[in-house]
C-alpha cells in the first residue's frame, strides 16, 4: 500500500499558488482553493489535518498568537510550519502600513518547549507549544550595492548564538536583515 501524500497548506498564498498544496487566501484569486480571512478563527480545517504549513509574508499582518495557535491545532504531530517574515531591522516593516508585528530570531522560541524563552515565559502565557525549532535563518539582500551582505549573512547565520549576538549589538542596524525564516516542529 502506498503512503498517502503529505497534506500541505499555503496560508495567505496571494498569487504564490503552489500545485499540490491547499492554497488559502482572503481573495478569490485564480488558483486559490479556500477563500477565508485568516483573522477569522478557527481556520476551516479539522485538528491535525496538515503535515506542513507555509506562512510566507503573512504573520506580520495578523494577530500573531491566535493565528499561530490555530496553525498548531491543524498541524499533525511532527508537522512543520515554515515561516518567513520581515526581520525587525528590515525597512519593509515601516513601508507597509498593514504590518502589525516585528520579529527577532527569539520571537518564535516563546512558543517552543525546551528553549529559554519558551520555558521561562511562553509556558506561562500560552496553552500550546511546538516541540522544537528545526532552523532559523536571517535573509540579507545580496545586490552589488549591498556587497558586504555576501560576507555578513553566512557569518551571522553560522549559529543561533551568533544570530543573537548580531541582534543584541549595533551590527543589526549597521547591516539590517531583510527577512527571518524559521521552521517550527509540532
Amino acid at each position: 500500500m502506498e503512503a498517502p501524500s503529505p497534506r500541505r497548506l499555503n496560508l495567505g498564498c496571494g498569487t504564490d499558488i503552489k500545485p499540490g498544496w491547499t492554497n488559502l487566501d482572503i481573495a478569490a484569486l485564480p488558483g486559490v482553493d479556500v477563500v477565508h480571512d485568516i483573522n477569522q478563527l478557527p481556520l476551516p480545517f479539522e485538528e491535525g489535518t496538515f503535515d506542513e504549513i507555509l506562512c510566507n509574508d503573512v504573520l506580520e499582518h495578523v494577530d500573531l498568537i491566535p493565528v499561530l495557535k490555530d496553525c498548531h491545532r491543524i498541524l499533525k504531530p511532527g508537522g512543520r510550519i515554515r515561516i518567513e517574515v520581515p526581520h525587525f531591522t528590515s525597512n519593509n516593516n515601516y513601508v507597509d502600513p498593514t504590518h502589525r508585528n516585528r520579529f527577532s530570531v527569539k520571537t518564535y522560541r516563546f512558543f517552543v518547549r525546551g528553549t529559554f524563552e519558551g520555558d521561562r515565559r511562553g509556558a506561562y502565557y500560552f496553552d500550546f507549544a511546538f516541540s522544537s525549532v528545526a532552523s532559523t535563518e536571517l535573509i540579507f539582500i545580496k545586490r552589488a550595492t549591498f556587497f558586504w551582505n555576501w560576507l555578513v549573512g553566512p557569518l551571522v547565520n553560522s549559529s543561533y548564538a551568533m544570530q543573537c549576538y548580531y541582534e543584541a549589538t549595533g551590527l543589526a542596524y549597521l547591516f539590517p536583515a531583510q527577512n527571518l525564516r524559521i521552521v517550527l516542529v509540532k
